[in-house]
């Protein structure tokens, strides 16, 4: 019985909701944006901006017709597949929403910080009281980053959706959509004002 007991007690403090210091709703807010690996555990709060389920992400939808943006970096070309197969993903999104791949880098690069503001401003009609919602997979830092960007933009009607497009997914129809081709536009150098 005495050999039983440390395990027991393991049992008992995962079945009790201990939670590990590397588990999700640990980890803090980064002061500014996030520029480490993109996937991984994220904090469950971001400054300036409303955290959503989704349930609530279809009621917003419904009710107030947000900007979707969708900031989930763009497939790759498998390395072992021969240059010359033809190469056709589909991203599949939420319907209705704008795909800016890689639009959550967090990188404090003026050239990407000058585009991004400005794509949203046009999805936005310039109105910073828009509501606006940014979202990728889950445990994506892309998805939060673009949150706190939008924030920090003086946009006041912010939602993060934390539980991305594989949670949607699994409730909703989805659409494929293309890359935006300003964001993309912009992003390749061609998008200069």
């Amino acid at each position: 019985m005495i050999r039983i007991a440390p395990f027991l007690a393991v049992l008992f403090l995962m079945s009790a909701g201990v939670a590990r210091a590397d588990s999700p709703g640990h980890v803090p807010e980064p002061a500014g944006l996030w520029q480490g690996a993109l996937h991984g555990y994220t904090p469950n709060t971001v400054a300036g901006a409303v955290v959503v389920d989704t349930a609530a992400l279809e009621k917003l939808v419904a009710d107030k017709k947000p900007v979707l943006i969708d900031v989930a970096s763009a497939d790759k070309k498998p390395e072992n597949m021969p240059a010359t197969a033809l190469w056709f993903p589909n991203h599949r999104s939420v319907p209705g929403a704008v795909w800016m791949p890689g639009a959550g880098s967090g990188t404090s690069d003026k050239t990407f910080a000058t585009a991004f503001e400005r794509r949203i401003a046009d999805l936005t009609g310039g109105d910073k009281t828009k509501a606006i919602v940014a979202f990728c997979h889950p445990e994506c830092w892309g998805s939060w980053n673009a949150a706190k960007r939008l924030a920090g933009l003086g946009y006041t009607a912010v939602y993060w959706y934390p539980e991305g497009m594989e949670r949607w997914q699994a409730a909703h129809e989805t659409a494929v959509v293309k890359a935006d081709s300003e964001w993309t536009a912009s992003m390749s150098g061609g998008g200069e004002r």
